[in-house]
């Protein structure tokens, strides 16, 4: 499958040369399974690529002939989805994939590089003074994504971006191949704040804001939220270092 989005045609050779010049141009992201890199089109656009690996032997025919449709473009095809609801994630530019005899192998997502600085690793031992005021516009972000009937089902501090203006806090989201869309209602909205870093009291406040703002009980919500939270870091904990002050 070959797909360039029409607003992104001028740029139609360059972007078709990418599975060529990636390995050896770009600014590294992250180098592991799946490439990422930051590169630059001759007009000067920052654009960043995602590299996917082939598939396992057993996914072959599963990504190959149908059965579900390949990570990247499902990240091509959701990013236009999220942008007509409202919610920001990077413009997508182009999907390409690479086959042999009809098999999946490499395929790549290209999608303009988000310019937010942050990402919510900055929360992990935050003080109040940092994270409170993010609470309210944050939990205005997820409710309306969650209104919107969409769910982020890697909803964790890297693919979480933002930044702070004049006009308050903007935020986007990245890494959007899995996807759920149908409604949000308290139980998966609010188990959905489990994997974020930051103090305790960072997600007791957010989540009280998001119950607000859905109309859900906050008690009930709070209740979810933290029993998530808890059940997904003390898994995590057994077989990874926590990186920041956990509080269960």
């Amino acid at each position: 499958m070959h797909i360039i989005n029409d607003r992104y045609q001028a740029h139609k050779d360059f972007l078709e040369r990418i599975p060529e010049i990636l390995e050896s141009q770009g600014e590294m992201i992250k180098d592991g399974r799946n490439l990422v890199k930051r590169l630059v089109m001759p007009d000067g656009t920052a654009i960043n690529v995602k590299r996917y690996h082939a598939p396992h032997w057993l996914n072959i025919p599963i990504y190959s002939f149908g059965l579900s449709k390949p990570k990247g473009q499902r990240a091509y095809e959701y990013a236009a989805i999220l942008r007509s609801k409202g919610i920001d994630t990077p413009e997508p530019i182009a999907y390409f994939e690479e086959r042999r005899a009809h098999l999946l192998g490499l395929s790549y997502f290209i999608s303009l590089q988000c310019p937010y600085p942050h990402e919510f690793y900055e929360l992990g031992d935050a003080p109040a003074a940092f994270y409170q005021p993010l609470t309210l516009p944050f939990a205005q972000f997820v409710a309306h994504m969650h209104s919107q009937g969409i769910l982020h089902l890697d909803f964790s501090p890297g693919n979480i971006l933002w930044e702070q203006t004049e006009s308050g806090y903007h935020f986007s989201v990245v890494d959007i191949n899995r996807m759920y869309f149908g409604p949000v209602d308290i139980k998966r909205g609010c188990a959905n704040f489990a994997r974020l870093w930051g103090p305790k009291q960072f997600i007791i406040d957010t989540v009280s804001q998001y119950a607000r703002l859905r109309h859900f009980d906050p008690d009930e919500a709070l209740r979810i939220a933290l029993d998530n939270r808890a059940a997904f870091w003390r898994r995590y904990r057994r077989r990874h270092p926590v990186r920041f002050n956990l509080e269960l």
